[in-house]
């Protein structure tokens, strides 16, 4: 069992920044990958990138390259989502996963265990 935990969202300015947290805990060394999905109200959850849990690939949706950012730090089993030069759009509760396959990334059925979601609001 996984269970993940994420923290860092709340309201925002157009244009500014904010990162989130997730923290990792249970048997974190079943895990070989972490994604980050988001669903705003009306919309089907979308991958927003992923990291390897013990590699170095990073992988992103096209429409987050070069804003956001996603790292992560085994040593205390957390990942993180830098996200920079917000917009409205990018409003949406956040989501981190788990996965134990290195398979389809983009595809949320390929995830084991999800976090509760934090709600990231940008104003414009």
């Amino acid at each position: 069992q996984v269970q993940l935990d994420e923290s860092g969202g709340g309201l925002v300015q157009a244009g500014g920044s904010v990162r989130l947290s997730c923290a990792v805990s249970g048997r974190p060394w079943r895990n070989r990958g972490m994604g980050w999905f988001r669903q705003a109200p009306g919309k089907e959850r979308e991958f927003v990138g992923g990291i390897e849990w013990r590699g170095d690939r990073t992988i992103y949706e096209d429409s987050v390259k070069g804003r956001f950012t996603i790292s992560r730090d085994n040593a205390k089993n957390t990942v993180y989502l830098q996200m920079s030069s917000l917009q409205p759009e990018d409003t949406a509760v956040y989501y981190c996963a788990s996965k134990i396959s290195l398979g389809d990334w983009y595809s949320y059925s390929e995830y084991d265990y999800w976090g509760q979601g934090t709600q990231v609001t940008v104003s414009s």
